[in-house]
């Protein structure tokens, strides 16, 4: 049994102040489809914002941040901090096209890692990775010393990467990590999903991206 823990953080100023979790994607929002991938591979979930308002009634306790003002860093030490079993699957809430088949291969490749992060050719993706709870203090030593890249964490923990070609057995479209910061972003997604019924698969873990892994 893993944790799965949704950040969603505080308000985004370019969807005037929208949640971005919120957004609607399809017939639901980008957040329930996140739910709804994730409850594939786990029953315990949370997510973490700094307003519940947006995602209340969806069946998920909200936890605020343990540290204002700490970005994305704190988010996932909040998540590890109220997590009740490891690992903790961190998960980016503008992140509309992550399905379970992956998710369950980030969470069972190598389970003695501290982290389990994917690494792309862009670089690495914190926002959809594997943490230990056994980071929490690490986490918590970066953010009072006011490093607040997460990949800072990386060198003092045993950690697995996966790398681009193991990715791409799940994501032959380039989709996987793909993330809504902009109102370009979420409206190319939308014509993506759109022009493409392929991409609702994304949140199928028995077709298409090894889900019979």
């Amino acid at each position: 049994m893993c944790t799965a823990a949704i950040i969603a953080g505080g308000v985004a100023r370019r969807f005037d102040g929208r949640a971005k979790g919120a957004l609607a994607f399809g017939a639901t929002s980008i957040v329930e489809r996140q739910i709804a991938v994730l409850r594939e591979i786990t029953k315990t979930l949370l997510i973490v914002a700094n307003d519940a308002a947006p995602y209340a009634g969806l069946g998920v306790p909200v936890i605020n941040d343990e540290i204002s003002g700490a970005g994305p860093i704190g988010g996932i030490y909040t998540a590890l901090v109220h997590a009740t079993a490891d690992p903790v699957v961190v998960l980016a809430c503008d992140m509309p096209f992550i399905h379970a088949a992956f998710l369950r291969h980030l969470v069972s490749v190598d389970q003695s890692a501290d982290v389990t992060i994917p690494r792309t050719a862009n670089g690495y993706e914190p926002m959809c990775a594997c943490y230990s709870r056994r980071c929490a203090p690490h986490l918590r030593r970066q953010i009072d010393e006011g490093v607040f890249k997460i990949q800072e964490l990386l060198p003092h923990v045993q950690r697995y990467e996966i790398g681009p070609d193991e990715i791409s057995d799940y994501d032959p479209d380039g989709l996987l990590f793909y993330n809504v910061n902009t109102p370009d972003d979420y409206a190319r997604a939308l014509k993506c999903m759109d022009s493409d019924p392929s991409t609702s698969s994304y949140l199928d873990a028995t077709k298409k991206y090894g889900g019979n892994r």
